[in-house]
């Protein structure tokens, strides 16, 4: 390899390197006060570039948002890629290990563990279009990792059910982004941890498992 062409390549490198810090730090902002009130010289200034370096990778901040969409989905794939509710033999108990993963993850500011794609389409749905659709493929395409558990578990468990697995890992999101909603309003994770633990307890029922006492 020729001297010119590792200096490209480390060129290369260094500008995925800024890159991806300008995404991370548009996923915090986003998190931590909205989209509307985040800025595109203070997420340049907490990336460690200049305005002009982050339009050398981005072309405006709806640009950016949607990349950031797509680096929301890379980072908590891997995340929930490697965590323990994959672990139970049984899907329905995989299925719940998986709920139990994110009540057990509700804590501290609420910009620590609510979701960026969830807050993008609350606050773009009407406005930006393409942010839009980059927030509900994150969404979906999370969704559907559970497709393939709840489809096994209700054909053990309850095969004459008439809802799809579809439906309900839809449903399971739908809950997970109210109760970031409620934890906004509220100022803090309680309430949230607890409308999951109902939700645990409505999913052992739909499948015809008594649910255990919980505190939440």
């Amino acid at each position: 390899m020729d001297e010119r062409t590792t200096e490209r390549r480390k060129g290369y490198a260094k500008g995925q390197e800024a890159r991806m810090r300008i995404l991370d730090a548009a996923i915090a902002s986003v998190r931590q006060k909205g989209y509307a009130a985040t800025r595109v010289d203070e997420v340049a200034s907490a990336a460690g570039v200049t305005k002009g370096g982050f339009f050398h990778h981005f072309s405006s901040k709806e640009e950016m948002a949607v990349a950031a969409a797509m680096r929301w989905s890379d980072v908590t794939g891997q995340l929930f890629e490697a965590a323990p509710y994959h672990l139970p033999d049984d899907p329905l108990d995989r299925v719940l290990a998986y709920i139990d993963f994110r009540r057990d993850i509700i804590g501290g500011q609420t910009d620590e563990f609510t979701c960026f794609a969830g807050t993008l389409a609350q606050e773009t749905h009407l406005s930006a279009p393409t942010i839009r659709e980059a927030a509900r493929v994150a969404i979906f395409d999370h969704a559907q990792t559970l497709t393939a558990d709840i489809e096994a578990a209700r054909t053990k468990h309850c095969p004459d059910a008439e809802w799809t697995a579809e439906s309900l890992a839809l449903h399971i999101q739908a809950v997970l982004q109210g109760a970031f909603i409620i934890a906004k309003a509220d100022g803090g994770p309680e309430r949230a941890r607890e409308s999951v633990g109902h939700l645990r307890r409505y999913a052992e029922l739909l499948f015809g498992r008594r649910p255990k006492s919980s505190a939440n």
